[in-house]
């Protein structure tokens, strides 16, 4: 048969095998460790999640960690781990949660190996250039999602709501910071594998770690490019926020102008003394109703002519 899948997802195109390990135990590591050739210490690291990406070459294979963002979607964090051990004739994925991508990788090769195509090819090397390619295809969609997101908070901020687009705008920065952050790690993987990779693999293989390399940075520079928008908006909407908020204490200090002159003539007019000329008269009240009417419409007449209004 072309094909054949085990209980941890064992996929065979003619003599090219693909392991994938998904939170695997202990001792189906030790198994897959002993049927491969695998080091003690490899077995060590693909039984458990590691935090810093690298890359080993051992006599007959190539040991690399990956960190790749996973915003959009129900994991228990903000990135997943992919490990790689690439030999001549195999290849072993070990992750430890779901990863979407290559789930749907999977069954891409399934296919293809049941209908008998070559594109993927027969050496693990290129079977590794087709995965992670599509790994860095998953986080362009993810910087897709984000660049929505900007382009729904540019309508908002426009539309008055800066206030509301603050927490939006914080959101997206935080994402676009975990992307960034996990794709920087990817540099010196891929500057050593394009180098060592090509003496240890062949020069073959060299225009694949050209091509990754090549993906990598297009990939960076779209997450750059949305950082500098999100840099853009954010200072947008902190000048609009300041204009607003300027114009409201504006505002208020008009009415301070208006009411402190005003509240202090009431006050003025208003004392009981036996010298106080409007207290006692006829129509005492209308007068110091007049008094404030013309003092406020002389304040307003010399506000507006300063600019003040």
């Amino acid at each position: 048969m072309p094909y054949t899948k085990e209980v941890h997802s064992r996929y065979t195109h003619n003599s090219l095998v693909w392991v994938d390990l998904e939170s695997p135990t202990h001792g189906e590591v030790q198994s897959i460790a002993e049927e491969f050739g695998i080091d003690h210490h490899t077995t060590l690291e693909l039984a458990l999640p590691t935090t810093k990406p690298s890359i080993e070459f051992y006599p007959t294979y190539a040991y690399a960690i990956f960190h790749f963002p996973a915003l959009r979607h129900t994991h228990q964090t903000l990135e997943q781990e992919i490990d790689f051990v690439i030999g001549k004739k195999f290849l072993i994925t070990a992750h430890y949660d779901t990863i979407d991508s290559l789930h749907k990788f999977s069954k891409v090769f399934e296919a293809n190996t049941i209908l008998k195509k070559e594109t993927i090819g027969n050496e693990a090397v290129e079977l590794f250039f087709y995965v992670l390619k599509k790994m860095y295809r998953s986080v362009e969609h993810e910087l897709e999602a984000i660049r929505r997101d900007l382009f729904a908070v540019e309508e908002h901020i426009f539309s008055g709501k800066e206030v509301e687009m603050v927490s939006a705008l914080s959101r997206s920065a935080r994402d676009l910071l975990n992307v960034r952050q996990t794709l920087e790690s990817h540099r010196d993987i891929l500057k050593n594998l394009e180098t060592e990779g090509s003496l240890f693999f062949g020069e073959t293989f060299t225009p694949y770690f050209r091509a990754l390399s090549g993906e990598y940075h297009r990939v960076y520079s779209h997450c750059v490019r949305q950082m500098e928008t999100l840099h853009e908006l954010r200072e947008t909407n902190n000048s609009l926020l300041s204009t607003k908020e300027n114009q409201t204490t504006r505002i208020l200090a008009i009415l301070a102008l208006f009411t402190f002159p005003l509240s202090l003539l009431v006050g003025l007019l208003s004392v009981e003394s036996v010298y106080n000329p409007i207290m006692g008269t006829p129509y005492d009240f209308w007068i110091i109703v007049g008094i404030l009417v013309v003092t406020a419409t002389s304040m307003r007449w010399y506000f507006k002519n300063r600019g003040w209004l």
